[in-house]
């Protein structure tokens, strides 16, 4: 890459150099500043904290000769230490303690990655300037998003707000309309205390200072959910050496429960998964020695699902657990009251004025200072039950005979592979159908006549009418199979909707049966090519007629095929079903089918060999004839060809005739042009020391005659190899024979 990619110069580039910075100068500069700078700088900005104020000016001293060696200059810093802010000189301070007097004044507020930070308690704190708003849905996401809180310390206040917000979502509410009366006043006066979370102070040090050294320190994790949101409160445990214990919030998390009606399981669950992304992340981001976290919910059936190691559950529930269980282990999780469980706070939301007094939330629940013995047990351990909702059964298959509910007629249709023969077995049926209404009629007669006029009937032979009615019984039955719901319509008087996909063809019914319709209605042709009889796709009738038209044709193509069909019949995407139907006929396949090629063998050692100069094999080859003016007359010409085998290099002589004469004139040119002659071997015992004598001795002479009379000497293959330099200018090889 010569470029840098678009929208990302600065961030990139800047935090390679950084990084590169401190990789080069491992060897030269502490630990603790090369860590520093590839753990602790977050684009432009430090942030480190250190235990004493002597580590502080030395780490100020290393850190700034570290980045000095990669062009960096460190400025505008800030500490919660007068002594460091003093050890550093006055120009490179920040810009509010450059003209403070460190022995009298209070250090200002600042700024750490957008988060308030006062130095002179050393904590962090919230600043909510409220700007008038519409009370709208846009006025109120615009209020609720201005409070910056990344760590989550004030999300159980905010969560009143969301909810809010989401009653209006779930209302579809317009982004700039009123909001109805009772979200009004729970807005204007969540609104009024909302002032009161500036008051708000969490020490940025999760150790006090009398702490004296950390003995072991653990991760507590608790989760909850609710009909309105579900929320986590994460804690960090420490001991000292003493036996003194000390917890400190260090992170929550409160979202609403989705728009989507949830069963309170599932949010709890939900909440859970929540809690155990969140312990990874803050075990990555933790630099200190932690022991294995410890989870919390209130919810027996989601200690249930995570336990569970033989049933199957359903996707929501089983995916869920899958994270859980592959972050976490069963045995961490642990089973608290919801009296005393902070993270309600963060699924059901408080008010700010409530949140201020929320001892739990910050400090976490009473009993995390108490012995492990001390601490909440499940009050039952039974497994999952079997009938729970989230539990995915075994599918139970049941067979049944689908050929039971198929109607007679297809089963006779199915039963033929030919549609002449599916028409003549119909037309009896028709027959035999006549002859039975007719014996009803004639029950007056006796029982010898009926019989005796029976057998005079079945012995008559199908007439041209009979097989028509036939075809149109079978195209009718065909059709109310596929097209049930147009025919209903159409019989209605009704058009046919506008979802059908024969609505394009106009469709009507003419005689029961349905047809193409259109505007050809006054063309004087005949009925059935105004309107064709439209017949389904894909049913094994249309394969039947489809194999009778091509063989009526005589297995003719394509097209022509579609010709004979559109002359009575429309059948919907007959293009595709006519190629289906041709890729299928075996004589189509046998007829049209690509012969097979035989295998070329391998070429000869004249075509491959590379080492030999051009024209050391040679083809020759006639083209033509070209007419030529000569004089007054047009005569012929011809082009000899001569190819280089191997590297395929061309010349090309004219031949006057096709005669003998002509050739050899043609290949003497060659010659004179391409090569000189050397014998090469001799298949008739010719003596080859002679013949070469005589050929070298023509050759000096340059006696043409003689130099052929060589050349045609039988049995002889010749080499013209012209020595460097000689005018003939190329080589040539050729096997001449009589």
């Amino acid at each position: 890459m010569m470029v840098h990619v678009f929208g990302a110069t600065s961030p990139s580039c800047a935090n390679y150099a950084l990084r590169r910075t401190a990789e080069e100068n491992r060897s030269k500069s502490s630990p603790e500043a090369v860590s520093t700078v590839l753990e602790k700088f977050y684009v432009d900005d430090c942030l480190k904290s250190v235990a004493t104020e002597t580590q502080g000016m030395e780490l100020y001293t290393d850190l700034t000769e570290l980045c000095s060696g990669g062009g960096f200059h460190l400025t505008k810093w800030t500490s919660n230490s007068r002594a460091l802010l003093s050890f550093i000189p006055e120009h490179e301070r920040a810009k509010d303690v450059r003209d403070l007097k460190l022995n009298h004044d209070l250090l200002p507020m600042e700024r750490a990655l957008g988060v308030l930070w006062c130095p002179e308690s050393d904590a962090f704190k919230f600043r909510i300037n409220i700007k008038e708003r519409p009370v709208t849905r846009r006025g109120i996401l615009s209020v609720t998003s201005s409070i910056y809180d990344p760590l989550g310390f004030l999300s159980p206040g905010t969560l009143p707000a969301k909810m809010i917000l989401q009653q209006l979502c779930r209302e579809s509410l317009a982004w700039d309309d009123e909001i109805p009366e009772q979200l009004s006043h729970k807005w204007n006066k969540w609104l009024r205390e909302l002032c009161q979370l500036s008051e708000v102070t969490v020490p940025r040090c999760v150790r006090p200072l009398d702490f004296g050294p950390v003995a072991t320190a653990q991760l507590h994790h608790f989760s909850d959910g609710s009909e309105s949101g579900y929320g986590t409160a994460s804690y960090l445990r420490m001991t000292s050496n003493d036996g003194r214990v000390h917890c400190t919030l260090m992170m929550g998390k409160s979202r609403v429960a989705p728009l989507k009606q949830t069963t309170i399981p599932r949010i709890e669950l939900t909440a859970a998964m929540v809690a155990a992304k969140t312990d990874k992340m803050l075990r990555t981001e933790l630099q200190m020695n932690l022991l294995e976290s410890t989870f919390w919910t209130d919810s027996t059936t989601v200690l249930k699902y995570i336990e569970n190691e033989n049933l199957r559950f359903k996707t929501f529930v089983a995916n869920r657990v899958a994270v859980i269980r592959e972050l976490t282990n069963p045995q961490q999780w642990r089973y608290v009251g919801t009296a005393i469980n902070p993270a309600d706070c963060a699924s059901r939301g408080l008010a700010p004025s409530k949140l201020m007094k929320s001892l739990s939330w910050f400090h976490g629940p009473a009993f995390l200072k108490t012995p492990e013995r001390q601490w909440p047990e499940r009050p039952d351990k039974e497994r999952i039950d079997k009938d729970d909702s989230e539990v995915r059964h075994a599918t139970m298959v049941h067979l049944t005979n689908a050929a039971e509910n198929v109607h007679t007629l297809n089963k006779l249709i199915d039963h033929y592979s030919s549609w002449h023969r599916v028409k003549r077995a119909v037309a009896w049926m028709i027959k035999l159908k006549d002859l039975l209404l007719r014996r009803c009629e004639k029950r007056k007669e006796t029982y010898v006549k009926q019989k005796e006029q029976d057998n005079e009937s079945m012995q008559t032979t199908l007439t041209l009418k009979d097989l028509v009615q036939a075809e149109t019984e079978i195209i009718k039955f065909c059709q109310s199979q596929q097209f049930q719901e147009e025919i209903t319509m159409l019989k209605k008087g009704k058009c046919v909707t506008k979802t059908s996909h024969l609505r394009k063809l106009d469709p009507v019914m003419q005689g029961g049966v349905l047809r193409v319709g259109g505007r050809l209605t006054a063309a004087g042709m005949p009925e059935h090519v105004k309107h064709p009889v439209i017949i389904p796709k894909g049913s094994h009738i249309t394969t039947l007629f489809l194999q009778d038209i091509h063989e009526n044709i005589g297995h003719c193509g394509r097209l022509y095929m579609l010709s004979r069909l559109r002359q009575k019949y429309w059948i919907p995407s007959a293009n595709s079903e006519v190629r289906k139907f041709l890729s299928r006929c075996v004589i189509c396949r046998k007829t049209r089918g690509k012969p097979l090629e035989q295998k070329m063998a391998d070429l000869p050692e004249d075509r491959l060999l590379p080492d030999e100069p051009p024209f050391s094999n040679v083809g020759v080859d006639y083209f033509g004839p070209f007419d030529v003016k000569h004089g007054r007359s047009t005569v012929k010409r011809y082009g000899v060809l001569f190819t280089c085998l191997t590297t395929r290099a061309v010349h090309i002589e004219i031949a006057h005739t096709l005669d003998t004469d002509s050739c050899l004139n043609a290949i003497r040119r060659f010659v004179c042009r391409r090569g000189q002659v050397s014998v090469m071997r001799s298949d008739n015992g010719t003596n080859l020391v002679a013949a070469e004598r005589d050929l070298r001795e023509a050759i000096q002479e340059w006696n043409q005659s003689k130099i052929l009379d060589c050349l045609m000497q039988k049995g002889i293959q010749w080499v013209f190899n012209p020595p460097a330099g000689s005018h003939f200018g190329g080589i040539w090889e050729r096997q001449i024979r009589p």
